[in-house]
């Protein structure tokens, strides 16, 4: 019986450690996942929604008031990735033209965020 008993005491340890394993693989997982930060995309277009090229995209950390720049390709689009989760402020400018400048809240807790910056261009 004492083999039965060391036997039974050998697989629940066993059981336990291969929990304790598992379950920390699953908290290193949604770390990881969480480190990753949000995403803002979207498109700098003009009053007939054409992109506008060159343009640049200010992204303002609330914060620590860190700028982030993004030079606009053909199409017209912008990211950020990676960010944080704290308020942010984005606007686009052209020349002396400037969109309105936007809001991301820190309570927004989409991990994709998307957001159109209109600039007049005449």
């Amino acid at each position: 019986m004492t083999s039965r008993r060391a036997l039974k005491t050998a697989s629940l340890m066993a059981a336990a450690m291969l929990l304790m394993m598992s379950l920390s693989a699953h908290a290193a997982s949604d770390k990881k996942e969480k480190q990753q930060g949000r995403l803002l995309f979207g498109k700098v277009l003009d009053q007939q929604d054409n992109p506008v090229v060159d343009a640049v995209v200010y992204l303002t950390n609330s914060r620590t008031h860190a700028v982030k720049t993004y030079i606009v390709g053909q199409d017209g689009t912008y990211r950020f990735p990676g960010l944080s989760t704290v308020d942010y402020e984005v606007y686009a400018q052209y020349d002396t033209r400037k969109s309105d400048t936007k809001s991301v809240s820190q309570f927004d807790d989409r991990p994709q965020v998307y957001v159109d910056l209109k600039i007049s261009t005449h």
